[in-house]
């Protein structure tokens, strides 16, 4: 399990939202895979991210798939229902805390994530290391703090898979210290050169420019 937290990262996630916005707008269902998402920070917070940029209306159409391993069947349950301890939270802006979590009535040191977001995450168990995607079609895949575990070889069908799972344009967000291998050059193009932000390679890019 990778310890993570609320709002890790949150200037690469904008970052990559920068980019990612001009490809999803226009789209009726935009799906993103959140693979290794342990406990959800990480898809909640990009979530939050994309509702602040998106407003209501296009963040309907959001759908994250949160995958991990889960060997003790933990991450189902706390994802689901969106609850963590408020102690834990405290790297968040204060507006966007106020904004997007709600006391739990019950036990005051707990807070939910409002049903707006914990609607749009919904939790899949999945083995990265089974090198098959959970769907194809997906337009962002976010992987951070997994690879790293894993061995050269093992990374090398991992994100041969990821390529198989994105459509072309789609993009992928890994941490910074996850450079791409040389064998993939041609598969993705990094969009910015201060983070780990790629983007599916689209041969017919070009002609649909025309």
């Amino acid at each position: 399990m990778a310890f993570t937290f609320f709002f890790r990262d949150a200037q690469t996630l904008s970052l990559a939202i920068d980019h990612f916005l001009p490809f999803v707008q226009s789209r009726q269902t935009i799906t993103i895979w959140s693979a290794g998402c342990a406990m959800g920070q990480e898809p909640y917070t990009f979530a939050i991210l994309l509702r602040e940029r998106m407003g209501p209306h296009l963040f309907r159409n959001v759908k994250i798939f949160a995958t991990d391993i889960d060997t003790y069947n933990q991450y189902v349950q706390i994802i689901g229902t969106g609850r963590y301890p408020e102690k834990d939270l405290q790297r968040i802006p204060p507006e966007i805390f106020q904004r997007y979590f709600r006391s739990d009535p019950q036990d005051p040191g707990f807070v939910y994530v409002i049903d707006e977001i914990r609607n749009a995450v919904q939790f899949k168990k999945h083995d990265l290391l089974t090198y098959e995607p959970i769907r194809t079609g997906v337009h962002l895949i976010i992987c951070k703090n997994v690879l790293l575990h894993f061995s050269a070889e093992e990374r090398l069908k991992v994100w041969n898979m990821f390529w198989t799972a994105l459509e072309y344009g789609g993009f992928m967000l890994h941490e910074h210290t996850q450079k791409l291998p040389d064998e993939l050059a041609g598969s993705f193009d990094q969009i910015v050169m201060n983070a780990q932000i790629f983007r599916k390679h689209d041969p017919y890019a070009g002609e649909k420019s025309h």
